[in-house]
């Protein structure tokens, strides 16, 4: 299965610390150039981006065109791919993982992470894999594996956050590796695992974009796409209630820096 790592280059010890991660654990991968607020095509200011819930940070817009490269690749290949945000940190059975899932059919995507955040889930998980149907995430995007038809599906999405497309992409047959085996390395200490190196948040430090500085017409539709997004969500909870449970999803036992 191929691995990419969307790494930024000036970021040299995220990528020190995949490069001896993935060594460790016998994997393979390429290195995904990150697309950074300097080179968006189109550029940030383009109104193109403007179709989220909210206004969106640059390097949020970043962070998705460089996902959305990666899903691009992905479509017009023939085998799923795991992508890797450079801070994911990965439990040792993930090699074990892959191999088993590698010639899966049926599946669009798996989410390998989770952030300290509940999950629905199918109340009873896949009989032969460590896997539970997920029928509703909230967030992350630093370890997924995807199908090429699943690329698809999420390039045909509008512009949002990373993790946020996914998420609300519905007609993705998604799963949840269960337990978990990626955290982000900011979630360690919450994990009570060893950070093997010190993080920032760069999205977060940078200031949130006023809302003010767009007209009344967008800001109503930004409200509305909030709207809309929360009763899809609520939706898609209530059609699922006889086979899907909100779960706090554990993490495998063997993380280490």
């Amino acid at each position: 299965m191929k691995i990419r790592v969307i790494n930024v280059a000036s970021a040299t010890t995220r990528m020190a610390f995949q490069d001896a991660q993935l060594t460790r654990l016998g994997l393979i991968y390429e290195r995904f150039e990150a697309i950074t607020p300097d080179n968006l095509s189109p550029p940030s200011n383009d109104p193109s981006w403007a179709m989220w819930e909210r206004p969106m940070r640059d390097v949020k817009k970043a962070l998705y065109a460089s996902h959305r490269s990666v899903w691009a690749l992905i479509a017009a290949e023939d085998d799923p791919c795991l992508v890797l945000e450079d801070d994911a940190l990965l439990s040792a059975q993930t090699p074990r993982f892959l191999t088993a899932i590698k010639t899966e059919t049926g599946n669009d995507h798996i989410s390998l992470e989770v952030r300290n955040r509940a999950k629905y889930v199918a109340k009873t998980p896949d009989p032969s894999l460590p896997l539970r149907r997920l029928y509703q995430d909230r967030t992350g995007a630093a370890a997924y594996v995807l199908w090429p038809n699943g690329a698809a599906k999420l390039l045909a999405r509008p512009v949002g956050l990373a993790d946020a497309v996914i998420c609300a992409a519905y007609n993705l047959t998604s799963y949840q590796a269960d337990p978990a085996l990626a955290i982000q390395i900011d979630q360690c200490e919450i994990y009570g695992v060893p950070a093997p190196i010190q993080v920032s948040s760069s999205p977060l430090s940078q200031p949130k974009p006023d809302v003010s500085a767009f007209s009344k017409k967008q800001q109503t539709r930004f409200r509305q796409r909030r709207i809309v997004s929360q009763i899809r969500m609520a939706v898609r909870s209530l059609c699922r209630v006889g086979v899907a449970q909100r779960r706090m999803i554990s993490i495998a036992p063997d993380f280490r820096p």
